[in-house]
């Protein structure tokens, strides 16, 4: 049951990631791509009817974390208290950003918003991608299972880390061109005409990037974590998700060359997919590693609740999911096709 729940908290993680990912990434790519107001319109409209709801993912993964591994929740949620801190507030003002600079007209105060908007979803993205780092690379656990860590030390990866070394910089740039890779895809595919033409160009400028920073990745994780391909020698079959991640690179490559966008933006879901379960392989079973020792590591054994509520809470989970699942298979083909600014189309 306790491998179920793991899946499960898996499986929302990167449903948020992929989801989420084109909105925080169309964030990115906002200034890059905009050459007018109605450019930048248009690149909300691509968004507006879904970001808020993609954001639900989160919550629900939050929620679902603290019901099947509550002592991972707390633990996490202690030592990681500032940054934590700050996404939320970064959440929050990126949505600040999208919503007032809609319902104002002087330039002064769309042009403010606008860099909330921009400024947030740029660091939400380095930060989700050192976290990840960070759980990746393990956190100084005590037998209490309690840790702190500064936003920093000494940029290197040992028994004193920080928040940010450099391999959670790493880890955090791969995530920035990933989803901003990821969001231009996606405007593309959404929109038409110059800006989707400016949208493609920057696909095919980011694509040799994204492609050096996953090949780097991989020998920088085994240098950072040693034993971190343990669980692939130990089941083989996972080797085919690294091979899935460089297929789906290669087949964004190719879509995106042929002018099939919406081919190359499912790879890109694939890539970002592959990429978040090659480390939750990798990490199986534990939950969070500790730099200070694998006796101090939480696994999915030593951090989940009992098995009754484990038992029953699948029950409530897949019912609670079926509903969300279908809500957004509605929204989707609802708001499916290419977004324009005729009149009723919303007030992006």
């Amino acid at each position: 049951m306790e491998t179920i729940w793991f899946l499960l908290v898996a499986f929302m993680l990167v449903a948020y990631v992929v989801l989420d990912g084109f909105d925080i990434g169309a964030g990115i790519v906002y200034p890059l791509l905009s050459r007018s107001d109605d450019d930048k319109r248009l690149i909300l409209r691509t968004i507006g009817p879904v970001w808020d709801g993609n954001e639900v993912w989160l919550l629900a993964a939050g929620g679902t974390l603290y019901f099947a591994f509550p002592l991972l929740y707390a633990s996490a949620f202690s030592g990681f208290y500032l940054p934590l801190n700050m996404v939320l507030w970064l959440l929050i003002l990126r949505a600040i950003g999208i919503e007032f600079r809609t319902h104002l007209d002087e330039p002064v105060w769309k042009g403010f918003f606008d860099g909330i908007f921009v400024i947030a979803s740029v660091l939400l993205a380095i930060f989700f991608g050192a976290a990840l780092g960070n759980v990746i690379r393990g956190v100084p656990l005590g037998p209490t299972g309690v840790f702190f860590e500064p936003l920093w030390t000494n940029w290197r990866v040992g028994q004193e880390n920080g928040i940010l070394d450099w391999y959670t910089v790493l880890t955090g740039v791969v995530a920035l061109f990933a989803l901003m890779m990821h969001g231009s895809l996606y405007v593309g595919l959404k929109t038409s005409g110059d800006l989707s033409a400016r949208a493609r160009q920057l696909v095919t400028r980011v694509w040799p990037l994204m492609l050096v920073l996953t090949m780097v990745s991989l020998p920088a994780t085994v240098f950072a974590v040693p034993g971190i391909l343990g669980n692939y020698s130990k089941w083989p079959i996972g080797y085919v998700i690294p091979l899935v991640v460089i297929a789906s690179l290669v087949c964004i490559f190719l879509f995106h060359r042929q002018g099939r966008e919406r081919y190359a933006f499912l790879a890109s879901c694939v890539y970002l997919a592959g990429m978040l379960g090659g480390a939750a392989f990798a990490l199986y079973p534990n939950v969070l590693p500790a730099s200070s020792g694998p006796a101090y590591n939480l696994t999915i054994y030593n951090a989940a609740s009992g098995p009754y509520s484990l038992k029953w809470g699948l029950l409530w989970w897949s019912f609670g999911m079926l509903i969300a699942i279908g809500y957004f298979v509605f929204i989707y083909r609802m708001f499916k096709g290419k977004v324009s600014l005729a009149e009723g189309e919303g007030h992006y």
